[in-house]
């Protein structure tokens, strides 16, 4: 009974008595300049504007305020009532679990869902990097290339890199069913209107959307919505990890975030610098990283899984080049692999995660440098060997190459079995030993 008037005192709290207002005194496209607000409002504020198209303070000048709106300006006219209703915020509740809402907290399934009684900044400081833990425990994914060669382990953040089609969407499914955490955040930003309800429905399933809460912006909203969208599961993810939780957050896709950036910063007066991207979005996508992890000492971590769009699988992108710099750990994943029907699509031999050597046992060290050496040595010589050139016994490890990269390439498309990154280690075990183990 008690959160039940601790939900309905949040609703109360943030009802205005009154809110300062201005007036539109020039109309361009996307954005308007308003005046009245010079003295109260405050870079990042969010307005609305005749009271129905909401909008963000960009710049403040002695002229007025510059506003980038939500939505079309058509049908606004010089004059048009403007009310400040001050800094984004977002109060998350732990009611929301299972659900599916927008980037300001309100939801898509049509349910009532109830402010939480603590309102958060959607633009949060990272933890102080003094007081924040250390990284944790090797974490069971049930996808066993992670569970043995790509160690995911708690509070480490990995980029997944990959193009359009390869199979991105349901590894992060996989990781929102399976994955050790007590909660599952997932941001889907810019995501196709249509293919919503079937990823929710039938990608994540009820399984995965049982402990999950979804904040998505549709590819038709603002950049401010998109934008946002990243910063506001962020923020979610925040206030379970104050509970002492461990949250995962997934986050589809960080190309998406990067793009909505670039047109917010354009419309403010930046110019483009890093191959069409202004210079803020680095610091952008650093900052986002940055608030996931370990928490400060008492509090609990954020596993963050950030996905990436890029073209050709170009790891040398702006936005990939960004990103990889700053994260634990990067998953590049081929389309050429995908296309010979190998899923997870993953390239191993480019991937890197940087828990090892620690998050492994030396004996597993050991068997993940001579799965690696495998695959090394065949893709050395897969084309002599595909064009029958190569001679057998002119490199002993390319001989073993060929006799284990069948069962090896296999392995790498398993599902974990019940017995998680033990039974996973058993069956790569198994397979440099050429034993014949079913491959499930």
């Amino acid at each position: 009974m008690g959160h039940v008037f601790d939900t309905l005192c949040a609703e109360i709290s943030v009802v205005a008595v009154s809110n300062p207002l201005g007036r539109v005194a020039e109309i361009s496209r996307g954005t308007v300049l308003v005046t009245g607000l010079g003295k109260t409002a405050c870079q990042g504020d969010r307005v609305l504007i005749n009271g129905r198209l909401a909008g963000e303070v960009l710049n403040l000048t002695s002229l007025g305020a510059l506003v980038l709106t939500e939505g079309p300006s058509e049908g606004l006219a010089i004059g048009a009532e403007v009310e400040l209703m001050g800094p984004a915020s977002l109060a998350p509740d732990n009611s929301w679990i299972g659900r599916m809402v927008d980037p300001y907290g309100r939801p898509m399934d049509g349910k009532p869902l109830f402010r939480g009684a603590i309102p958060r900044p959607v633009r949060a400081e990272a933890p102080a990097a003094a007081s924040r833990g250390r990284m944790g425990e090797r974490l069971s994914t049930s996808v066993a290339v992670f569970d043995t060669l790509l160690p995911l382990v708690r509070g480490q953040r990995i980029g997944l890199f990959a193009g359009s089609g390869v199979g991105k969407s349901s590894l992060l499914a996989k990781f929102a069913r399976g994955v050790e955490a007590d909660v599952v955040v997932i941001a889907l930003i810019g995501e196709r209107g249509r293919e919503l309800r079937e990823f929710v429905e039938k990608v994540l399933g009820p399984e995965g959307m049982a402990r999950s809460i979804v904040v998505t912006a549709t590819s038709d909203q603002s950049a401010l919505a998109r934008r946002r969208c990243a910063l506001a599961a962020m923020t979610v993810a925040e206030h379970f990890r104050a509970q002492g939780l461990h949250v995962l957050f997934l986050a589809d896709s960080i190309t998406r975030f990067a793009e909505a950036h670039r047109e917010v910063a354009l419309a403010s007066g930046e110019t483009a610098a890093l191959r069409g991207y202004p210079a803020s979005v680095a610091q952008a996508i650093m900052s986002l990283a940055e608030r996931a992890g370990p928490g400060p000492e008492g509090e609990g971590d954020i596993t963050a899984v950030f996905s990436v769009l890029v073209a050709g699988s170009d790891m040398e992108e702006t936005i990939a080049d960004i990103l990889r710099g700053v994260l634990d750990g990067h998953v590049v994943m081929d389309r050429k692999i995908a296309e010979r029907g190998r899923y997870p699509a993953i390239d191993l031999l480019r991937s890197v995660s940087r828990s090892l050597p620690d998050a492994a046992s030396d004996p597993e060290n050991a068997l993940i440098s001579e799965a690696r050496q495998i695959l090394g040595a065949w893709d050395r010589a897969e084309m002599m060997i595909q064009a029958g050139l190569y001679a057998k016994g002119s490199d002993p490890m390319v001989d073993r190459a060929i006799k284990l990269w069948p069962a090896l390439d296999a392995f790498l498309a398993e599902n974990a079995p019940i017995e998680g990154v033990s039974g996973s280690f058993e069956r790569l075990q198994a397979v440099l030993d050429l034993r014949q183990v079913k491959i499930t």
